[in-house]
């Protein structure tokens, strides 16, 4: 796996789940080892490309005893960590700012955590100035579990 640089734009492949979970372990580790590292992290990509996976590697780091599932319907799992918490929303169903208002999504962007969105793509309206893009993109050319994960610094 690629070793990532904070603030560099990378793009990986990954023919597994696994590599996909060891990206974002990378990713975390990355982030964590600068004291400027933006705390919000926005996932775009289709339905099942992994954007999960990279936050269960993502919060292994952080949280390691968290059981990372999709949070569709709950739209928000914060797990606890040393020494930040990860507040995992999934913004599949979110289509206004009114409904993002409801869920309290601006009181997490003032917590002391990392914000990891997944449907990004959905609110680009509350983005905030400084994020690191992660897109997943399936190679629907190939009958494996072939990805192309882009990471890409924005504001930094």
């Amino acid at each position: 796996m690629q070793k990532i640089e904070y603030g560099k734009a990378a793009s990986i492949h990954s023919s597994s789940a696994f590599e996909t979970e060891e990206l974002g372990k990378e990713c975390a580790l990355s982030l964590l080892s600068s004291k400027n590292a933006p705390r919000f992290v926005a996932l775009y990509g289709d339905l099942g490309v992994g954007k999960t996976a990279f936050i269960r590697g993502f919060t292994s780091v952080i949280s390691p005893d968290s059981k990372v599932k999709s949070p569709t319907f709950a739209i928000v799992h914060e797990y606890k960590g040393k020494p930040l918490s990860i507040f995992h929303f999934d913004m599949y169903r979110i289509t206004n700012e009114d409904e993002l208002w409801s869920i309290g999504f601006y009181d997490y962007l003032d917590r002391n955590g990392i914000c990891l969105v997944e449907w990004s793509e959905n609110i680009p309206f509350a983005l905030p100035d400084r994020y690191l893009r992660v897109e997943i993109i399936k190679d629907n050319e190939s009958n494996t579990d072939s990805r192309l994960i882009t990471l890409s610094p924005i504001g930094y």
